[in-house]
């Protein structure tokens, strides 16, 4: 297998708030929702950076497609990463996520490896960090 992940799939529970959270709270590129005449087809996905995907789809699909029954979510056991160029920058997007309505679950700080980051949590839950570090900076 080639490491290669194109689409991360966040699953939630009301696909129009999250809609809203990312496209119009954080400004992330859609189309919107589609696939809502097919049962358990409406997503929305988001464009991210270098051809990646960011997919939200109702957390009852996901159960429904996979099989798997809808259990109790933890937001411990993944985040999401969010690279940013400064430190300025974590705290912009911060302030930004929690303007848009997330859980801001610890402030930007600096880090015991010589980076910045701080933690929010989407309306769903999910785990999101926003981070600068000095030796993984994102390329534009």
């Amino acid at each position: 297998m080639k490491p290669r992940i194109t689409v991360i799939t966040l699953g939630v529970d009301d696909l129009e708030r999250s809609l809203c959270f990312y496209r119009d709270g954080l400004g992330f590129p859609t189309e919107g929702i589609i696939g809502q005449e097919f049962d358990h087809g409406a997503v929305a996905f988001f464009d991210m950076h270098a051809g990646l995907k960011l997919a939200l789809w109702p957390r009852k699909s996901l159960a429904h497609d996979s099989g798997i029954p809808l259990g109790n979510s933890n937001p411990t056991e993944f985040s999401l990463g969010h690279n940013v160029s400064s430190r300025a920058e974590v705290d912009a997007v911060m302030a930004q996520a929690r303007l848009a309505g997330a859980v801001i679950v610890k402030p930007a700080q600096e880090t015991f490896w010589g980076g910045y980051a701080g933690y929010f949590q989407d309306p769903d839950g999910h785990l999101w960090e926003v981070v600068w570090n000095p030796h993984l900076l994102p390329e534009d």
